[in-house]
């Protein structure tokens, strides 16, 4: 299975080890938020100097933060820096309104229109293309970059509505998810992503599932712990989507919990339902939270090598 994990560490010291860890462990990947050290490319490319496999991604990059072009560049140059072609995944998203007017003071009138405008630019020039786009968000004009063909970066979308997941297909390698559970993954994500780049004459995208798990006996007590932990993800429109179509209503039931033989099962069932990729957030329950984020690893460990 690809198992990965996310992408942890507030100093470079700690950055280091837990990627050597992850890569001697089996995992196929770390996926780092957009908050990782205060810039994640950052610890991805000391990460990536230090592993050799590994894969390294952002889940995600705000687009509103940066401009298409910036972020491109940026990435380019840190997989560059990385040395190892082909290991870095940019995973993009519009973020969400009280976040983007609150924080940025930018206007999110228009999320769709502004994530496919910023998506067609930046998968040209990771392509190693120019961009050339005139849109209403954007106008862009700008050669190719250097050294893109060699970095060979991967992109991906955060795409949760069944707009992003168009463009997600249609332009980008695949789509990069949080909160979507299998019921989600098999009903919503994968007809209309699939379909999308099937009519867009792409490969199959990828499809990469990130949800909180916990190896945990008592069932109950686990959800009431990611109720508290997961709690925002209840109060943002964009999950509260993506939860209903997972017929859930809320973060607490989303999350995979139970002992070993329940989660391994619920784990199979996402790549049953299209995932070609899960991301785990272990988080733990019960009075010790070392020994129960240990237990969790351990499981995952074991199935990243099935």
């Amino acid at each position: 299975m690809r198992i990965g994990l996310p992408g942890l560490g507030a100093t470079a010291d700690q950055v280091v080890r837990q990627a050597e860890q992850a890569e001697a462990d089996g995992f196929t990947s770390l996926w780092y938020t957009s908050t990782v050290a205060g810039d994640p490319l950052v610890p991805m490319t000391l990460a990536a100097r230090a592993t050799s496999s590994i894969e390294l991604g952002t889940a995600v990059l705000q687009t509103y933060a940066c401009h298409p072009v910036l972020q491109a560049a940026r990435t380019v140059s840190a997989a560059a820096a990385a040395g190892t072609p082909g290991r870095f995944t940019l995973g993009v998203g519009p973020s969400h309104e009280p976040f983007v007017t609150g924080m940025f003071g930018l206007d999110y009138s228009n999320p769709g229109r502004h994530t496919e405008e910023y998506v067609q630019i930046v998968a040209s020039l990771l392509a190693g293309e120019s961009a050339q786009h005139d849109g209403v968000e954007f106008k862009v004009h700008t050669p190719a970059l250097p050294l893109a063909s060699e970095a060979k970066v991967s992109l991906l979308v955060s795409a949760l509505a069944p707009r992003l997941l168009r463009v997600a297909g249609t332009y980008a390698d695949g789509t990069v998810l949080w909160m979507a559970n299998a019921t989600a993954v098999e009903r919503h994500v994968v007809p209309r992503i699939r379909k999308a780049a099937a009519d867009a004459g792409r490969p199959d995208p990828r499809i990469v599932v990130g949800l909180p798990v916990s190896v945990h006996d008592d069932i109950n007590e686990a959800r009431e712990v990611a109720a508290r932990l997961f709690a925002v993800y209840a109060q943002l429109p964009n999950y509260q989507r993506i939860l209903a179509y997972g017929d859930v209503a809320g973060p607490a039931e989303a999350a995979i919990v139970g002992d070993e033989g329940s989660v391994s099962r619920q784990v199979q069932a996402l790549f049953d339902a299209g995932a070609t990729d899960v991301w785990a957030a272990p988080f733990p329950a019960g009075e010790d939270g070392k020994a129960s984020r240990q237990r969790t690893r351990a499981l995952l460990k074991e199935l990243a090598a099935s």
